[in-house]
C-alpha cells in the first residue's frame, strides 16, 4: 500500500536511497497488502549516472531487466507500460533493439519514482537508532523547507545508498578543473577545451565510452590522447549465454554458500564479467583507429593495459604539459612517464558508508574487513538486541558475487527482500533456472526396490571432512 505524507507511522519499511534497486522495491511493493513502505532520496528527482548519459549510449542489460518485469511482467511499472503510457509501444517495436538507451532508461526510472506514492524526494536521512524499547528504528530526517529535522518510525529498513566515485591516491592531490571522474563527464567535458592531451584512466565500460567519445570529436579538437588501465588487456565483457548464467540467481545462491576467503579470491578473476566493454564499443574504438591511421599516418592515441599510475606531479608553467603520470608495467615491472594536460578518472565506484549508521554502528557485526555481514535474504547480521531487520542491496559484492551492482538482478534481489519481510506472501520467486550447475551435484536418490512398499529412501550423502565458515557450498 502506498503512504501518504500523513499516514500513520511505524511504517512496515523504511528505505534509504532512490536509485534504481530501491526503485525496484518500492514498485514491487506498490499494492502488497499489508506493507506500508516510504522511500527517501536526498536529491530532489531521479537521476541515473547524469555525467554518463551520452548520446548513442545504451544499457548492458536487454530492456526485460527494467524495475519489476523478470518478478511481474504484468506490474504497471514494467518498461512495457511506460512505453504504452507515452505512446511510444510503436516506435520501439521498429526500434527493434533489446538494449535501451541510457537516457530511456533514465526517463523510465523518473516516470516510475514520481508516479508512485511511496517515495519522497528532497528528504535526506540524516541518523538511524535503534530503540529496543519500541522494536522500532527511529530515523531522523531533513529537508530544504523544514525548519527542524523529524523523526520517523519503522520495523524495518533497506539501504539502497548506492555507491559513490573512486579516485585513486595518486590523483587525490591534483584532483580539480582537468582532473575529475568520469560520473561528471558530461558535466564537466567543457573544462578540456584547450587541453593539447587528454589521458583516461580505467578500462571498463564507461573509461571506453569516454574514450571513444574524446576519439570522436579528435578530428576537430586536436587533442592527442591515452587510455591507461590496470587491467591486462581492453578486453569485451562476457556475454556469451552460458556465461551470462553467473547473473542468475542459482549462481547467487551457489556463491553465498562459499567461504569468505573463496570468495574473496574468486571476484577479482571475474573481473570481465562487470569491468569489461560491450563489444560495439571495442569494435567503434578499432575502427576509428583504423580509419585514422590510413595512409601511414599517427592515431595519435596511446593506449597503454596492465599499467599502474603510481603518482602524479606538476611540473610547472614552463613545462610542455600540466601533468606528469608515472606509470609502471605491472607484468614487466618497468616505470614510465606520461605528460598529459587533462585527466578523466574512469575508475569505478565504490558502496557508500555514509555518517546515518553512526549510531547503530556498534549494534553491526563486520567481517575481518570490517565489512557488512549480508545473509541469504539480504539482511545484515546485527546484535540480539535488534529484532528489525536491516536489508542491503549493492553493498553485498563479497558475499553474493558479481551480480550484486547488475540491473538484471535487482527485481529478484528486491522480491526476495519482499518474500521475507511478508513471510512468502509478496511475490513468487523464480525456482533454480540455470543450465549449469555450480557447486557439486547432489547425489542421486536410491532405487526404490521391486515389491517395496515404502517411497524412495535418499542416498546418504557423503560428509565433508570440515564444514565451511558459511556451512559448505550448495544450491
Amino acid at each position: 500500500m502506498s503512504p501518504s505524507a500523513t499516514a500513520p507511522e511505524p511504517f512496515d519499511l523504511l528505505g534509504v536511497g532512490l536509485g534504481p534497486f530501491n526503485l525496484s522495491l518500492a514498485a514491487l511493493a506498490d499494492g502488497v497488502p499489508g506493507v506500508r513502505a516510504v522511500f527517501l532520496e536526498q536529491q530532489d528527482a531521479f537521476h541515473w549516472h547524469p555525467g554518463l548519459l551520452l548520446d548513442g549510449t545504451t544499457l548492458q542489460v536487454p530492456f526485460l531487466a527494467d524495475l519489476v518485469t523478470l518478478i511481474d511482467p504484468t506490474s504497471r511499472w514494467s518498461f512495457l507500460s511506460y512505453l504504452r503510457e507515452h505512446d511510444r509501444l510503436f516506435r520501439f517495436y521498429f526500434y527493434e533493439r533489446f538494449h535501451l538507451p541510457r537516457r530511456e532508461y533514465d526517463d523510465y526510472c523518473r516516470w516510475v519514482a514520481q508516479s508512485l506514492g511511496s517515495t519522497r524526494f528532497g528528504t535526506r536521512v540524516d541518523a538511524v537508532r535503534w530503540r529496543p524499547g519500541s522494536e522500532l528504528f527511529e530515523v531522523t530526517v531533513s529537508g530544504p523547507d523544514e525548519s527542524a529535522p523529524r523523526v520517523l518510525t519503522a520495523r524495518n529498513l533497506v539501504l539502497g545508498l548506492g555507491t559513490e566515485p573512486v579516485v585513486p591516491p595518486a590523483f587525490a592531490g591534483v584532483r580539480g578543473r582537468r582532473v575529475f571522474h568520469s560520473a561528471d563527464f558530461r558535466g564537466q567535458r567543457d573544462q578540456l577545451a584547450g587541453a593539447r592531451h587528454v589521458t583516461v584512466v580505467g578500462s571498463g565500460q564507461s573509461g571506453a565510452e569516454v574514450f571513444a567519445e574524446l576519439l570522436r570529436a579528435q578530428p576537430s579538437t586536436g587533442q592527442s590522447l591515452a587510455w591507461i588501465t590496470r587491467t591486462p588487456a581492453f578486453a569485451p565483457m562476457e556475454y556469451s549465454k552460458l556465461g551470462l548464467e553467473q547473473f542468475t540467481p542459482d549462481y547467487v545462491r551457489y556463491f553465498h554458500g562459499l567461504d569468505q576467503p573463496t570468495k574473496d579470491a574468486t571476484v577479482p578473476g571475474q573481473w570481465q564479467l562487470y569491468k569489461g566493454i560491450d563489444a560495439q564499443t571495442i569494435g567503434e574504438i578499432y575502427d576509428l583507429l583504423y580509419e585514422r591511421s590510413i595512409g601511414g599516418t599517427d592515431a595519435d592515441a596511446l593506449l597503454l593495459p596492465n599499467v599502474s599510475v603510481e603518482a602524479v606531479s606538476q611540473p610547472g608553467a614552463d613545462h610542455a604539459h600540466a601533468l606528469r603520470l608515472r606509470c609502471r608495467h605491472r607484468a614487466q615491472h618497468r616505470e614510465f612517464t606520461v605528460d598529459t594536460d587533462a585527466v578523466v578518472l574512469a575508475t569505478g565506484y565504490a558502496p557508500r558508508r555514509p555518517t546515518l549508521l553512526d549510531p547503530v554502528g556498534g549494534l553491526l557485526h563486520l567481517d575481518p574487513g570490517g565489512r557488512f555481514r549480508v545473509d541469504d535474504r539480504y539482511r545484515l547480521a546485527t546484535a540480539a538486541e535488534v529484532t528489525g531487520r536491516i536489508y542491503v542491496q549493492n553493498a553485498e559484492l563479497h558475499t553474493h558475487g558479481v551480480g550484486a551492482p547488475d540491473l538484471g538482478l535487482g527485481a529478484w534481489r528486491a522480491a526476495v527482500i519482499l518474500d521475507d519481510l511478508t513471510d512468502g506472501r509478496a511475490h513468487r520467486l523464480p525456482p533454480p533456472t540455470a543450465f549449469t550447475t555450480f557447486g557439486a551435484p547432489e547425489p542421486p536418490r536410491a532405487a526404490v526396490p521391486d515389491g517395496a512398499t515404502g517411497g524412495a529412501v535418499p542416498a546418504q550423502p557423503v560428509q565433508p571432512a570440515e564444514a565451511t565458515e558459511a556451512g559448505g557450498a550448495g544450491r
